[in-house]
């Protein structure tokens, strides 16, 4: 049920499965909504599960001008507000982590549920902080698979990758603080060998309002595909249940949910 939606200057393609309450996946950076391959089925069979692309990424093509988190979390508004028409649960992961968590902030009221995979919120976490974003790893590396569906091409890939690259370089850039804003029932899900650091998971985690937290043994960045039934048990366990009360609660003990 693959559609386009004209979302201002932005031709957003989006699929549909399931059926029940809203559910929007956000994939991350230079990849599509295929990443969420092994993960769409068992979310599909609780909710209505939409996976839009955004600009530059998978069938929906570029736009002139860079790619920021603000800009995607833009388009990601308008794809609630007009295509999901009210609020949804969120599953981000990456930069659709950090796309999730600015919208949850921006537009509270669109935001049911919010789970945030492998993305971090100040580039001060990263865990390879002397490594540089390589376009020219990137290029051979992601755009074979770009090319297959982009309307654009596998040839404008390198100019999508260089926009990255140059969000990868400034962004994110929260400051802990800023995340107090987001209001909404949160899980952070990390790999134990992430892109981020794990100090950085508890600070996200610790400075979120009304959130818990889920480290993912033995995986990577890639924890989605590689350990898929135990990340879909989690964030399942999260999204369908509601939170149990604790017998020995100490975080929590003043933040009742």
């Amino acid at each position: 049920m693959a559609s386009y939606v004209r979302l201002g200057e932005v031709n957003t393609w989006y699929d549909e499965h399931g059926e029940g309450e809203p559910l929007v996946l956000l994939h991350g950076g230079l990849v599509d909504a295929r990443f969420f391959e092994p993960n769409l089925g068992p979310m599909a069979a609780h909710f209505h599960v939409y996976t839009p692309e955004r600009r530059g990424h998978g069938h929906t093509p570029d736009v002139p001008g860079p790619i920021t988190y603000q800009v995607m979390a833009d388009d990601t508004i308008a794809f609630l507000d007009r295509v999901v028409g009210g609020p949804a649960d969120l599953v981000g992961h990456s930069d659709g982590a950090v796309v999730a968590m600015l919208v949850a902030m921006q537009r509270p009221e669109l935001v049911k549920r919010l789970v945030m995979i492998s993305g971090g919120f100040n580039k001060s976490g990263s865990a390879t902080p002397d490594m540089e974003f390589d376009v020219d790893q990137v290029v051979p590396f992601l755009g074979p698979a770009y090319g297959e569906v982009s309307p654009d091409g596998e040839a404008h890939f390198p100019v999508v990758a260089a926009k990255i690259g140059e969000l990868a370089r400034n962004e994110p850039d929260l400051e802990a603080a800023e995340l107090a804003k987001v209001r909404q029932r949160s899980l952070v899900m990390f790999a134990d060998d992430d892109l981020m650091t794990l100090s950085h998971a508890v600070e996200m985690y610790d400075a979120l309002p009304d959130a818990e937290l889920a480290i993912v043994p033995g995986t990577s960045h890639f924890l989605t595909q590689e350990k898929p039934e135990l990340v879909n048990g989690i964030v399942l366990d999260f999204l369908t249940k509601e939170p149990v009360p604790t017998v020995a609660a100490i975080r929590r003990a003043h933040h009742p949910a």
